[in-house]
């Protein structure tokens, strides 16, 4: 899987907008702006120009996917599917880290056996995709992708390597915050979810259009991990824990759907 917002093409030249210009642009809507919920229409983000819903939702009949929809269970999801740094067969390159947490709903309660999927660059930067063609070194011992199902209390695990920056086309200089991609399902793949964690002390997050669409610090705040020392493992990684909240007035952020 590779980021969506690098390489979407527009009309004008973005390369010509300045970091400067995008953060003037964000420090304006987000002064003019009530903090609540994201803006899909985003200008400085310029991809949502053409990505964000303009019609009213159209209610389908799910029940055609759902028969077709898997169904999940410990068969299904192998424990090594959760240690990125050991699914090619050698050492990846990078910062080892552990990012654990839980899935909760707005009542505090464990969502039990949900499915997580996350998928990330690698140190670099870099994601093993061919739309990512960008001039960072891939790492042959690196995916990038991997998942796990949440125990009795709700609780994931992954061992990973501590993602890179990198390029993207929204316009001149543009780098996005390091991150990784994290996915939800419920009992099938009409219920999927899908948001972004970042990690503590980047300063590149007050830069990035993505992040800076949620005008709200304390929703912004929900997307960033903490340091967890207790997770740390001596000489061999660093812990961080970020929780998912998937409903209520402390929700998660997480991401619309394309549809």
């Amino acid at each position: 899987m590779v980021d969506g917002n690098r390489g979407t093409s527009l009309a004008f030249d973005r390369v010509t907008i300045s970091q400067h210009e995008i953060s003037d642009e964000i420090a304006k809507i987000q002064a003019d702006s009530p903090k609540g919920a994201p803006l899909l229409d985003f200008p400085p983000y310029r991809s949502s120009l053409l990505r964000h819903p303009t019609k009213e939702l159209q209610f389908v009949d799910p029940e055609g996917a759902e028969l077709l929809a898997p169904v999940f269970g410990h068969s299904d999801v192998a424990p090594i599917e959760a240690d990125l740094t050991i699914q090619r067969g050698g050492e990846p390159i990078g910062e080892r880290i552990r990012v654990h947490g839980r899935v909760l709903d707005g009542d505090g309660r464990p969502v039990r056996r949900q499915l997580v999927e996350i998928w990330q660059a690698n140190a670099a930067g870099r994601y093993t995709h061919q739309g990512d063609q960008h001039p960072a070194p891939l790492d042959p011992h690196f995916t990038g992708v991997g998942r796990c199902l949440t125990d009795d209390d709700g609780w994931y695990s992954f061992t990973s390597i501590k993602p890179g920056p990198y390029p993207w086309r929204n316009h001149h200089n543009a780098w996005r915050p390091a991150h990784i991609h994290f996915s939800l399902f419920g009992t099938d793949f009409t219920q999927r979810l899908i948001t972004q964690m970042y990690f503590p002390g980047d300063q590149l997050l007050a830069l990035d259009p993505i992040a800076q669409s949620i005008t709200d610090p304390a929703a912004l705040s929900r997307l960033i991990a903490t340091y967890d020392h207790e997770q740390s493992e001596h000489e061999w990684l660093l812990g961080y824990r970020w929780d998912i909240v998937l409903t209520g007035s402390h929700a998660t952020y997480l991401e619309p759907s394309d549809d």
